[in-house]
């Protein structure tokens, strides 16, 4: 395959990988290890989320308890977004950790954008308190609502996932992988790269501003870049390789039915 020609830095990543090939499984499956990450992860997201919920819960009292102290609302507000934004963050990549099905797509939305709700729950509530209470003027909804509606927006985009992994994604391109690296699920990358690569000496990776080459699994790029592409430079080189390692088959098996031949005619 060629994986010494490089003068780059290889960094291998270091993981569990016996469980997240799909040579002998019908789809992915996540390593012991991916799944336990994953649950922590989604864990702390709802930690953080509830710690959001109750920020909110205390921006209402304070809302609702004249006279009203907006800065205290405002901090409140802040920390809401914080918790929820970090939320967010945690539970996207533990999806990338151990990704859910398109079976039930019901289900894999809701698991796939659970940041987006997480959002509308703990923002929605305050924005409605805060045009309704009658205990602040115009000037001040104005500003609260301004405040919380765009905490809503940053929390929203920021909890939403626009390529959610799914197990059916990861099996599709593990299998590509391997059926094109000869049933070994590695692929290389870079940092600032939107690819991963079957050779570490591929053009598009190993130049001047390239200084360090990551080696790993489709799932471990996935988890730590969320690239989802491979390199088509790659992926034409493989194919290149697996016909041409099918020509001295081919050329063999001629050979020897030629030399039947022939010894068939002598005979006669």
């Amino acid at each position: 395959m060629g994986d010494n020609k490089t003068t780059k830095k290889i960094t291998r990543i270091e993981g569990d990988n016996t469980t997240d090939s799909v040579q002998n499984n019908t789809t992915f499956v996540p390593t012991g290890e991916a799944k336990g990450k994953a649950t922590q992860l989604r864990l702390f997201a709802g930690l953080l989320w509830l710690g959001a919920i109750v920020a909110q819960v205390f921006a209402i009292r304070f809302l609702l308890k004249p006279p009203v102290s907006m800065p205290w609302i405002i901090g409140l507000i802040v920390l809401d977004l914080i918790l929820v934004f970090i939320g967010s963050m945690l539970w996207k990549k533990a999806g990338r950790l151990d990704p859910p099905s398109e079976k039930n797509k019901f289900l894999f939305v809701l698991q796939s954008q659970l940041g987006v709700v997480a959002a509308v729950v703990a923002f929605l509530p305050l924005i409605i308190f805060v045009l309704t209470n009658k205990n602040i003027d115009g000037k001040q909804k104005a500003i609260l609502g301004g405040i919380a509606g765009l905490a809503l927006v940053i929390a929203g985009i920021g909890g939403a996932d626009f390529n959610p992994p799914s197990v059916e994604q990861y099996t599709e391109q593990t299998q590509q992988v391997e059926a094109l690296n000869n049933g070994v699920n590695k692929v290389f990358w870079t940092k600032s790269g939107k690819s991963y690569h079957l050779y570490n000496e591929c053009h598009t990776i190993n130049k001047k501003a390239t200084s360090e080459i990551f080696e790993g699994t489709v799932a471990q790029a996935r988890e730590l870049k969320n690239i989802t592409d491979l390199c088509d430079f790659c992926q034409r080189k493989a194919e290149k390789n697996k016909q041409t390692d099918l020509i001295p088959q081919a050329t063999d098996t001629t050979a020897a039915a030629l030399m039947e031949e022939n010894r068939d005619t002598i005979k006669k």
